[in-house]
């Protein structure tokens, strides 16, 4: 099995990076993970920041970004991201206004295209970020399908959050394995066998992660993220403990 590199999505640990930037950046390299996905810049330079992540060895995977960032600053989207040297634009979520019926969901994927073509004459990448309600009953299919259907599948990734996948009572492993060079980015996150479905540390819950690591070397998959919204310990503890699971995985 081919080795990826393991990120954390930075939005696992956000009441620490609120509280000390840097310095939770430097925990997080320490831990041992080979790079990070940002949920915001701390307010630092694209310089700076690029800076900080080669002193701490850490490679960047992608970040999140919002909808209306890409729809009104794409320029300033653009000029940050390539000065940073970081390859993948993750729109995080959905409007609401594109979620009302099929038509809608189909003028996202288009909207994507738009997104992603303008960010490609750059030579950045774009994916897009799933929870749930992509998965809900839409025109005899789902909203997930409606969208990437109507998206140029050359141009319009997927970052495939399984834990969401699942949450959404479909299988994380069939949908990587049908998206053969367009799932470039996985959200490594596990879900708990309570009546809750909580979230819970990688190895700690009813996830098929052997199933998914499988499925994303036959996708061509290219980063690991570790991700984990709502953590029952210390944010910092729970993502070294995925981390060491991962590792133990041979990963």
């Amino acid at each position: 099995m081919s080795k990826l590199p393991v990120a954390l999505q930075l939005y696992t640990i956000r009441d620490e990076m609120s509280k000390n930037f840097v310095g939770s950046m430097k925990k997080v390299a320490k831990m041992g993970y080979d790079g990070v996905e940002l949920a915001g810049t701390g307010g630092l330079s694209a310089k700076e920041l690029k800076s900080l992540l080669k002193d701490l060895n850490l490679i960047i995977v992608g970040s999140h970004i919002g909808y209306d960032a890409l729809e009104k600053d794409m320029d300033e989207v653009i000029a940050y991201n390539l000065a940073l040297g970081n390859p993948y634009i993750v729109c995080p979520g959905l409007p609401e206004k594109f979620r009302q019926n099929a038509d809608g969901w189909r003028k996202a994927g288009e909207a994507f295209t738009q997104f992603a073509s303008a960010l490609k004459k750059h030579g950045l990448k774009f994916a897009y970020h799933n929870h749930a309600f992509e998965f809900e009953s839409v025109a005899g299919t789902t909203g997930y399908n409606l969208l990437f259907d109507a998206a140029d599948p050359e141009l319009v990734k997927a970052e495939v959050d399984v834990y969401w996948v699942q949450y959404g009572g479909y299988d994380p492993v069939e949908l990587i394995a049908k998206f053969v060079n367009r799932a470039p980015l996985l959200h490594i996150k596990e879900m708990a066998g309570d009546a809750e479905r909580s979230m819970t540390e990688v190895g700690n819950g009813i996830i098929d992660f052997k199933g998914i690591f499988r499925a994303a070397e036959k996708a061509k998959s290219e980063a690991y993220i570790i991700e984990q919204d709502t953590c029952q310990r210390p944010t910092l503890e729970s993502a070294k403990i995925s981390l060491d699971k991962m590792r133990e995985w041979g990963l």
